[in-house]
């Protein structure tokens, strides 16, 4: 299965109030595996950051003006998620403000190009109820390293996110495969003992004289078992 973890970073919190994105990170796994894929860019969002928002990530509008505008890299990012399953930490966030970027340009909404939606932080919160489910907790959580995060960044939040997920998910893929064996096991063993168990059984004298007899009386009745 193709996966891809997605993170974006943004001038502030709110898609209806015109704020726009200003870094997109995506990158790929296929059947849990790194394959080395992603899509990163830095993005000019036409616009001021709020302050509250550069704190957190450090992204100024100086380092961004040089920068492409969304309707430059939207075709090449929508054509690198395109089929995958998105991954995503607090996926209405992204998802909204992805949705709006496209709409900006007239495009479809992301979902009409992806096969599905997992929100990581929804996953969280069911196993871990009441308790802090942002990234950086679970990372110290699953004992994930996560001291080069001093700012948020796409990029690296993205792989970390990765390493969560797989974390979060590796005990049911251990319950499939000991289900699997188990079954395989059960199902070798059972065959073992049939075959252990056959037994070679001979009609003596007295039951073919009986099962003649049968044979003769339903060949005369017109009922022939064959």
């Amino acid at each position: 299965m193709r996966q891809i973890f997605l993170d974006t970073e943004t001038t502030g919190l709110y898609p209806d109030q015109g704020h726009r994105i200003i870094e997109i990170a995506a990158v790929e796994i296929f059947n849990r595996r790194p394959t080395q894929r992603h899509f990163h860019v830095y993005i000019n969002p036409e616009r001021e950051i709020d302050a509250g928002a550069q704190e957190v990530h450090g992204i100024s509008l100086e380092f961004l003006q040089d920068k492409p505008l969304f309707a430059q890299v939207a075709g090449e990012f929508v054509e690198f998620v395109r089929g995958a399953e998105l991954i995503i930490h607090n996926a209405p966030f992204d998802m909204g403000f992805l949705n709006m970027e496209l709409a900006r340009l007239g495009l479809d909404k992301l979902e009409t190009a992806v096969s599905g939606i997992i929100d990581t932080l929804k996953m969280a919160k069911e196993s871990r109820p009441g308790q802090r489910n942002n990234l950086d907790a679970l990372c110290r959580h699953f004992g994930i390293d996560n001291s080069k995060r001093t700012l948020h960044g796409a990029l690296l939040d993205a792989e970390l996110l990765g390493e969560v997920y797989i974390a979060m998910t590796r005990g049911q893929e251990s319950l499939l495969m000991e289900l699997s064996s188990t079954v395989e096991q059960m199902s070798h063993d059972s065959v073992a003992v049939d075959l252990n168990r056959l037994k070679l059984l001979t009609a003596d004298v007295e039951e073919l004289a009986a099962h003649a007899k049968y044979i003769e009386g339903l060949a005369k009745s017109g009922a022939t078992p064959w």
